[in-house]
């Protein structure tokens, strides 16, 4: 479910490696929607992050909800599954394979934690700050013009007067896979 209103966004999925590379698309395709271009590859990164996590620790299945949320210029991303013990930022060797993840989200994000959810699971989230330029900073109603019904406010561009599509650039995406 996706609301534009409150600038929220869920996708529940089995953590498996085909569906890891998917969610990172919508990640990416909601936050350029939300015209938070300079979000998506650290975005992106955090949530194949934490998805790896729960396709390789989560028992007793691999079932999970990503949640993203814009809020007072805040990113969260969330990562919702059914394991209820806590991850737990490790030192990785330095020639290891894995045991970097948590410790790469700590690094791209602003900040980053975990908390017991329900009775057997937990959250993992991180939040990102988000542009200045991608956060409104007048209303439509200061400019004059009234706005398409249904079009998104682009702060980057002036409002689309009734009868005049506002122009997107196509989508492409800054993650591979």
């Amino acid at each position: 479910m996706i609301s534009q209103q409150s600038r929220h966004c869920t996708v529940e999925l089995q953590a498996l490696p085909s569906r890891i590379g998917q969610v990172r698309r919508i990640v990416s395709a909601q936050l350029r929607y939300w015209h938070l271009d300079p979000l998506i590859e650290r975005a992106a990164l955090g949530v194949t992050e934490l998805l790896s996590n729960v396709h390789r620790h989560a028992e007793p299945d691999k079932m999970c909800t990503v949640e993203m949320e814009l809020l007072l210029g805040r990113l969260t991303v969330s990562v919702h599954d059914n394991d209820p013990r806590l991850p737990v930022v490790q030192d990785a060797e330095p020639f290891a394979t894995c045991g970097r993840g948590l410790a790469m989200v700590a690094a791209v994000s602003e900040s980053w934690g975990v908390r017991p959810h329900g009775e057997s699971g937990k959250v993992v989230w991180f939040t990102l700050p988000a542009s200045s330029a991608a956060v409104p900073k007048i209303s439509p109603y200061d400019t004059g013009l009234t706005l398409d019904a249904g079009q998104p406010y682009d702060t980057g561009r002036r409002p689309a007067a009734r009868g005049r599509r506002s122009e997107h650039a196509p989508a492409r995406s800054a993650v591979a896979g």
